[in-house]
């Protein structure tokens, strides 16, 4: 059984050392997307620089990215917990505000994982 880990970090100054970390915790393929939650968009429309009537291409343009989302695939569940180990020792406790969000998920099929090892 494979396990996708997703992990949303809220502060992007700390993706370096969370990379770090899975690293040294065993992970050796890690996806960084940069991401912008709801709430962050919704208020980034309120501001006054932005159209009437704006578009979605525009409430991007004119934001900044504040998250940053972190995509791994992994084979156990000691390699799951050694990734929230090391993640909550750079950000803190995952359960406090203003340290991210992280989820796992069963994968039912993996090509290509073999070429990480």
């Amino acid at each position: 059984m494979y396990f996708q880990i997703i992990f949303v970090l809220d502060n992007p100054d700390q993706c370096s050392d969370v990379l770090d970390a899975w690293e040294n915790a065993g992970i050796r393929g890690v996806t960084i997307l940069e991401s912008s939650g709801l709430g962050r968009v919704r208020r980034a429309a309120l501001r006054e620089d932005l159209p009437l009537i704006p578009n979605l291409s525009d409430l991007f343009k004119s934001i900044e990215t504040h998250h940053r989302t972190l995509f791994s695939v992994v084979k156990s569940q000691d390699q799951i917990d050694a990734v929230v180990q090391a993640t909550q020792s750079i950000v803190g406790d995952l359960d406090e505000p203003h340290t991210g969000f992280m989820f796992v998920v069963p994968v039912s099929q993996v090509f290509g994982l073999s070429k990480l090892a």
